[in-house]
């Protein structure tokens, strides 16, 4: 992704090719506000999926052997995305799971583009709640913020509702409700290695060990058991926990706003 001097987006956009980020946007992983989105849904294959299916399907297999826990649902990959004056847009196609679980083992990450928000729950007493990954999924002992890929369920007349995933993957995972927090008024988004996290900070009214105590709670009672712990986050050190490395950006500018 290329970016002017400042790391701001200019008031004319580049235009790329497919399948490459265009636009302006910020260095890798420094986090740039975004004011709205224009994320399309058009129907036919990816065209990764299309020039690769037999490689994706054989990789299947072989990860489905591994861990027979996986699903091979549907979900939402992009061909193409733009930052322009805060607003991003893009298109994507539904693809198989299995497609995206090929593209990350890729070493040069082309021919596609993975956005996804990260609702980043915050207590009153200025500690991040993230969740660590279970052994029955795909990113086993990561820590992150509860979220999921966008899917089926996230699109509304031919447009995907990132606000609605970030409820629903909280909510499924956590038990919390987002209603409940104060939503900061703006989005951010950092980058790396085509994989775009949108996110956006939601404040709760309570402690950092009651919305704990409440997450193991729901815990049991989740049917797709892929969390196995809560960790609260009070500090940027990287080395604290297993993070993925999308987590690292936020941390870094959440706890330094703390302390400015």
């Amino acid at each position: 992704m290329t970016t002017n001097a400042a790391g701001r987006p200019p008031n004319n956009p580049a235009h790329g090719p497919a399948t490459k980020p265009a636009g302006i946007w910020p260095p890798p992983t420094s986090p740039a506000r975004v004011d709205g989105f224009d994320l399309s849904v058009v129907d036919g294959p990816h065209p990764l999926y299309a020039a690769h299916r037999e490689e994706i399907e054989a990789n299947w297999e072989r990860e489905a052997k591994a861990n027979p826990h996986l699903f091979n649902g549907q979900m939402v990959l992009q061909r193409h995305l733009a930052y322009d004056e805060g607003v991003i847009r893009g298109v994507a196609h539904v693809i198989p799971y299995s497609t995206l679980l090929w593209w990350r083992r890729q070493p040069d990450f082309e021919g596609a583009l993975h956005l996804f928000g990260y609702p980043v729950i915050v207590s009153s007493d200025g500690a991040i709640i993230a969740i660590r990954m279970s052994e029955r999924t795909a990113n086993p002992g990561q820590v992150y913020c509860a979220a999921g890929s966008l899917d089926l369920s996230d699109i509304i007349d031919g447009k995907l509702d990132l606000v609605g995933n970030m409820v629903r993957e909280v909510r499924e995972e956590t038990g919390l409700d987002l209603s409940e927090a104060e939503a900061d008024p703006h989005f951010y988004a950092s980058h790396k290695d085509n994989r775009i996290v949108v996110f956006r900070f939601y404040r709760f009214p309570v402690t950092a060990e009651e919305l704990t105590t409440r997450i193991e709670a729901h815990m049991p009672h989740d049917e797709e058991q892929e969390i196995d712990g809560v960790v609260v986050i009070r500090s940027a050190d990287p080395e604290a926990h297993n993070y993925n490395p999308l987590m690292l950006p936020i941390m870094d500018w959440f706890f330094a706003s703390v302390r400015s």
